[in-house]
């Protein structure tokens, strides 16, 4: 039987469960707003609820700080959180981080969408954006033609950069068939292949009169296209997908002109400061070549030249004599140690080395061989001595004078307690050995006589 859990730990089982499920880390969720109260702290508390079912719901302040509307009971909303569980009280509950009223909430998660689904791609990664030219000469401008946003565009463009050449591409810009018009001009201007960059985008609206620039073809457009493109969609706090996509995103379509082309009276301003910057430095130059020219002509050798060159003539002889003893001295110098070497050879030819060697070897061999004759000698001399004391104890000896020896098995007799009637004894001669038997056995007593038994 399974030990039994307490609440605590039952409902911390279940907001592990929860919180392993990825579904409900991120969810939206659309419905009504009831029972909403918003705490002295800033947080909000609420219900949402549909004809089927509600949800107890909260919004933190740090949340909810950024919503552009005062949420109400009874109004339709499309939110996005996690669903988790309120340990406290044992009840699952919706942690709101978005709100949105219904109605633009299902753009809003289709922009959220797209734009993950692009940002995996890598469309918008910094690395693959295209650098702006720093003097464009042809500006291609994708824009409707009757909107405020080309007014804005060309006024400024003309003001910073007058002799700029600028071509508007007219698109729709709001409508079902914006976004193929819009692509369709992006595409039209890479293929052109004469424009330095291209600025796209249109005055403020609401995220519907904004959403073709939301769309999919148009953000591949963009990507794909092979000139620079500024984005320049509604105002500053408008965030389109092109925005995203494009190499650079201006707040405005002023801002944009501005971002496109330098001031050409900042660009003349340039020039003139560099024009006095490399005047300066040229007249300093001149001044400073002018003085080591002075300098050179004032010198003895523009005054004296042939007094110079007879100088220089003399300093060479006398440059040519001291090599020339130079060079006498060093190969005395070399000649004198090619001798000493010369010298030092022969002392130490190899063949003085060998027969020194040869001498040693012919007398060290003598008086090995002399070393050897008297250690011979020694040893002979130890031997005889040896064997003569071997001569003196050998029992063979001892057998010539008349004795000879018993054996029981092998082993010598030395007393009578040795063997018993009976046994069967070798005695061993100087010619022979005779095999007999034990038939009885007499001790030596001390008178000389034979105290013993005679089977």
């Amino acid at each position: 039987m399974n030990m039994a859990w307490s609440v605590s730990e039952a409902t911390s089982y279940i907001k592990g469960l929860l919180e392993e499920d990825p579904q409900l880390m991120e969810v939206w969720i659309r419905g009504e707003l009831s029972n909403f109260k918003q705490h002295t702290r800033g947080h909000m508390y609420f219900t949402v609820k549909d004809d089927g079912s509600r949800l107890q719901s909260v919004m933190f302040a740090g949340h909810n700080s950024y919503l552009r509307f005062k949420p109400e009971n009874g109004m339709n909303v499309l939110m996005r959180g996690e669903i988790n569980v309120y340990e406290p009280y044992g009840q699952y509950q919706f942690y709101v981080k978005e709100m949105q009223p219904d109605g633009i909430g299902s753009l809003h998660v289709a922009f959220e969408r797209l734009k993950k689904e692009l940002e995996e791609e890598g469309l918008f990664d910094q690395a693959i954006k295209k650098p702006l030219p720093q003097y464009p000469a042809h500006i291609a401008v994708i824009t409707s033609q009757t909107g405020a946003a080309i007014k804005d565009i060309m006024t400024t463009l003309k003001r910073r950069m007058p002799r700029i050449r600028v071509t508007l591409l007219p698109v729709l810009v709001q409508g079902d068939a914006a976004p193929s018009s819009i692509a369709h001009a992006v595409e039209q201007a890479s293929i052109a292949s004469i424009f330095d960059l291209i600025i796209m985008g249109r005055g403020g609206g609401s995220i519907e009169e904004l959403w073709a620039f939301n769309e999919e073809i148009v953000a591949r457009a963009i990507a794909s296209a092979t000139v620079p493109i500024i984005s320049a969609v509604g105002h500053e706090t408008d965030f389109t997908i092109s925005d995203f996509v494009a190499d650079l995103r201006a707040p405005t379509p002023t801002a944009a002109a501005e971002m496109a082309v330098p001031d050409y009276r900042e660009v003349l301003n340039q020039l003139e400061a560099m024009k006095h910057r490399s005047i300066r430095s040229i007249s300093e130059k001149l001044r400073t070549e002018q003085k080591r020219l002075e300098t050179l002509n004032k010198s003895y050798a523009f005054r004296y030249p042939r007094q110079l060159v007879e100088q220089k003539e003399q300093q060479l002889d006398y440059l040519m004599e001291r090599l020339s003893r130079s060079i006498k001295k060093e190969l005395d110098v070399k000649r004198q140690a090619l001798t000493r070497s010369n010298q030092a050879l022969l002392r130490n030819h190899p063949h003085n080395h060998v027969t020194q060697l040869k001498s040693e070897s012919h007398y060290l061999k003598k008086r090995l061989v002399k070393a050897m004759e008297i250690e011979m000698d020694r040893k002979k001399r130890e031997m005889g001595s040896v064997l003569s004391k071997l001569q003196l104890l050998s029992p063979l000896t001892t057998m010539e004078r008349g004795y000879s020896l018993a054996y029981k098995e092998e082993k010598l007799i030395k007393t009578i307690s040795d063997v018993e009637v009976d046994d069967e004894i070798s005695v061993t001669m100087q010619d022979g050995r005779i095999y007999t038997k034990v038939t009885g056995k007499a001790i030596n007593t001390s008178g000389g006589g034979w105290n013993g038994s005679k089977s």
